[in-house]
């Protein structure tokens, strides 16, 4: 399965299909495991999990022992990960036991899809995983529901899982060899929010750039900040993207400078002082160099994301095709922690470019151009957005507190067996905190945008994608006079900028 694929079972309410190549190799693995057992020793199958491994079961309590491990690791705590989060870790874990590795009965695959595709969404509690082994916790929780236990979310309420199997004519899953231990192994919970956090964070890096392009056309910069000869200088791919979606986004302006038109002609440039910034601010010319990075890590991520939804991440690894069982780590979170770590980093820096911009939009002293906060009242008298910079500043303050890489931190627990651990699915769950943080700034600073339009009457001569932006906007919150609150707006705002997204700007 590919990113794409999956934001559209996710997002675009595509079903998720699997051809028969995929289950005649889960078939023949599961056929593998059943004839290989036999007089092993083999863990999971026949002996205790974790430290208890070093135990032996009895074959009478074989399939006792994998129900145990399912009751007995849903333990998860705090509120449920979203329905969409829900969705993308069973998309992950179908993608898993796809690799036929897990030894598992076709039917468990079967199960999970009807989950996907008619919307039940088991509860998985936000607390619990420390990423090693995998996501035990909360997959222990999906698969509570599999066996038709717990609760799921299905058409807007909660509802015993039992009685949902039920109306839909669907049975539970049945333990065969070791479906207990696959279900709850690996990091499917982890990549699944990972992969939700993606797709949001590559819109709003498409939205922070035409804010950057809207930007720098009020400001009336210099256009050579997004060329192309600047810019193919510094060998950095995603400087060079960002570059061409800035010039892209700004094709058509009727308010940027051309600096060989006013600086390099004699005839203009004979003062000795120059009311124009000759060079602006950073957050406003550096916007290739600033998005170009982040623009990388996520290209990263990406590759990453994709690789771990299309490999095996349980333990052992059942290899029908070397007639051999593996024991190692696939479980192991750290590429998953790692990834959402530099995607949160990524997000805090553009959350706090944002805020520059804002800063540079309501200080008049620093513009030059505007009334101080947007204000198109009495001075004094009205505020204008003022109150609104306390809440994008107070916010990427916020953000920048979570900076702090949550891949560095470990705790060993399980008798010191799990001695060092991934903790990815906190990593993920703090990397979407922060988004959703970048969206609320950003959502603040498209309501200025339109606001310093108005306040310089520029929407005409605004780049035709940037204008759709400001009329978008000026649909939501109308040019403002008179003191307002803003609390309504920012919301929906925000919702336009998460649900609108961008297909223009491309790789």
């Amino acid at each position: 399965m590919t990113i794409q694929e999956i934001y559209d079972i996710l997002f675009n309410n595509k079903n998720l299909s699997i051809s028969e190549p995929e289950i005649k190799a889960v078939e023949d693995c599961h056929s593998f495991l059943r004839n290989f057992v036999a007089d092993k020793v083999i863990y999971g199958i026949n002996t205790g999990f974790g430290p208890m491994a070093q135990w032996r079961v009895d074959d009478n309590h074989l399939k006792e022992l994998q129900y145990n491990i399912i009751r007995s690791h849903a333990t998860g705590a705090g509120e449920p990960l979203s329905y969409i989060e829900v969705k993308s870790a069973m998309i992950a874990r179908i993608g898993t036991f796809l690799q036929a590795r897990s030894g598992i009965n076709p039917s468990v695959i079967f199960l999970l899809q009807e989950f996907v595709n008619r919307g039940i969404y088991p509860f998985i509690p936000q607390h619990g995983s420390v990423g090693a082994s995998g996501d035990l916790v909360q997959l222990a929780h999906i698969a509570l529901c599999l066996i038709g236990e717990g609760i799921v979310y299905y058409n807007g309420e909660w509802h015993p899982t039992a009685e949902v199997l039920n109306e839909q004519g669907l049975q539970p899953m049945e333990i065969y060899i070791r479906e207990g231990l696959s279900v709850t192994n690996g990091t499917s919970v982890m990549t699944g929010i990972s992969i939700v956090n993606q797709y949001y964070a590559e819109n709003l890096l498409k939205y922070a750039t035409i804010a950057g392009a809207w930007l720098n056309e009020i400001a009336d910069s210099f256009d050579d900040y997004m060329s192309v000869a600047e810019n193919i200088c510094r060998r950095q791919h995603g400087q060079q993207i960002i570059a061409r979606w800035l010039r892209e986004v700004s094709d058509g302006s009727k308010h940027l400078q051309k600096r060989e038109h006013e600086l390099y002609d004699p005839k203009k440039n004979k003062d000795t002082y120059f009311e124009h910034k000759v060079q602006a601010y950073y957050s406003l010319r550096c916007l290739p160099q600033i998005y170009g990075p982040i623009y990388d890590t996520l290209k990263n991520t990406a590759e990453i994301l994709q690789n771990e939804v299309n490999s095996a991440c349980d333990n052992p690894i059942v290899d029908y095709t070397t007639k051999n069982i593996y024991h190692g780590g696939n479980f192991h979170g750290d590429y998953i922690s790692l990834e959402a770590d530099k995607v949160k980093i990524a997000m805090v820096r553009l959350a706090m470019t944002a805020e520059r911009q804002l800063n540079y939009l309501f200080h008049d002293r620093i513009n030059g151009i505007l009334p101080p906060f947007l204000n198109m009242g009495v001075l004094g008298l009205n505020y204008g957005m003022q109150a609104c910079q306390f809440t994008a500043t107070s916010t990427t303050a916020e953000c920048q507190t979570l900076a702090m890489p949550n891949y560095i931190h470990s705790i060993p627990n399980n008798n010191d067996n799990q001695d060092i651990v991934s903790m990815g699915t906190n990593s993920a769950l703090l990397c979407k905190r922060v988004i959703d943080n970048a969206y609320q700034v950003m959502s603040i600073l498209y309501i200025a945008l339109a606001q310093a339009t108005d306040c310089l009457n520029l929407a005409e001569k605004l780049s035709p994608k940037a204008k759709d932006q400001y009329t978008a906007i000026r649909a939501i919150c109308p040019k403002f006079v008179e003191d307002t609150p803003f609390y309504d707006e920012i919301a929906k705002t925000e919702d336009y900028l998460r649900t609108n997204i961008i297909q223009y700007l491309n790789s």
